[in-house]
């Protein structure tokens, strides 16, 4: 019964791995917009937009009917940050940076310590995490700290910072939807007469959306670069923390560019992003003290964080949620009262009605953790009952 219990709980922490794959690739809650401006035969789903780990993405479909033509979906994202910033709320972008930056380390952290969680042996266990930490702690070091750390970002994160920079140029045709951001981009930084370089690749053969992300995210930030004092002016080095403070005080500022409210904001930012990276290396130096012994509060530890991924989700969603409604500019078109935007369900704003729901990550995270649940059941069984 023993063994059959340590099997059962593996099997099931081994569907929850290839869960947290699923979640982070998959939208996890989707919001809308609905007014009497926006009908329903050309906004069937309101102004719709998803979250995800990596970013916020449209979700606005093309309409195919004989009395609509549209060549392309609407950009549903900048639709939406169109309609809030007339009340002086900040672009959807500017919410959770360091949440979207460092997602790909987060949810291969709770990997890791979900496959350690797999192992009876504490001296296994141990050098497990020990291996699987320190490759983590390169790998986000490289990608935050190192020059052209970029390089080993999430290809769907670099394609988050490309969508928000709001670039309105037609995409072209029959290009897939990151190719078709990067070509937005570029058009758009040709038609300011900048010169987009061809990457040495390029003329070669095809390159990656990721290399193209990064070439088109290097120009408009040199552009930029261009504009500031020589006491304020950087080079680029295509670190994941420059880009992070660049592009989070570049969204703050598309509709309300006031650098002595911008500039302190995105240095408690990146103060912030250096503190959570210490904050997650030290809780992997805890979880591995804490593994070498069978049972313990910090041994549950490995499992436990994966469970509430949920609860985690949405505390933090409501928290970004809250500091929108609480945040607003004054150099918004109408005075709003502070207050607290829909987290679930449907809400009332002026004319337009909030919709706020789960969407198919988040039951994904469900799943996973329904799934963790009966895996710990059946390892404290074991633990309890077995030989």
């Amino acid at each position: 019964m023993s063994n059959k219990r340590l099997i059962v709980s593996n099997v099931l922490v081994g569907i929850s791995i290839v869960l947290l794959a699923a979640i982070y690739y998959a939208p996890v809650w989707w919001v809308s917009l609905t007014a009497p401006n926006y009908p329903p035969e050309a906004f069937p789903d309101g102004v719709r937009i998803h979250f995800h780990m990596t970013g916020v993405f449209n979700g606005c479909e093309k309409i195919e009917k004989v009395e609509i033509v549209e060549t392309e979906a609407l950009d549903c994202v900048h639709e939406m940050d169109t309609i809030n910033h007339y009340v002086g709320m900040y672009p959807i972008a500017s919410g959770g940076v360091i949440e979207k930056a460092l997602s790909p380390f987060l949810m291969s952290m709770l990997a890791v310590m979900l496959v350690g969680f797999m192992f009876n042996n504490p001296n296994i266990r141990t050098a497990v995490l020990s291996v699987g930490f320190a490759l983590l702690v390169v790998w986000m070091s490289m990608t935050w700290y190192g020059d052209d750390g970029l390089n080993y970002q999430s290809t769907d994160y670099l394609q988050g910072l490309v969508t928000s920079l709001d670039q309105d140029a037609s995409a072209e045709e029959d290009l897939s939807p990151g190719a078709a951001l990067i070509a937005r981009m570029k058009a758009s930084l040709a038609a300011s007469g900048v010169e987009v370089k061809e990457d040495k690749q390029e003329a070669s053969g095809p390159v990656s959306e990721k290399m193209q992300s990064i070439e088109s995210l290097k120009a408009s930030f040199e552009v930029d670069q261009k504009r500031m004092s020589p006491d304020e002016k950087q080079e680029w080095n295509g670190s994941n923390a420059q880009m992070m403070a660049w592009h989070y005080g570049k969204n703050l500022a598309r509709y309300f560019n006031e650098p002595d409210k911008i500039k302190p904001m995105v240095e408690k930012m990146t103060l912030a992003s250096d503190i959570v990276i210490g904050l997650i290396i030290g809780a992997m130096l805890l979880l591995i003290f804490g593994a070498r012994k069978n049972g313990s509060l910090l041994y549950w530890l490995l499992i436990v964080p994966a469970i509430l991924l949920p609860v985690f989700f949405i505390i933090d969603y409501s928290a970004w949620l809250w500091w929108y409604g609480h945040s607003m500019n004054d150099m918004g078109a109408f005075s709003v009262k502070a207050f607290m935007p829909t987290v679930f369900g449907d809400g009332k704003v002026a004319q337009f009605t909030t919709h706020s729901y789960p969407y198919i990550g988040f039951g994904y995270m469900v799943a996973s953790s329904i799934c963790l649940i009966i895996a710990a059941n059946q390892r404290y069984k074991h633990f309890k009952f077995g030989d």
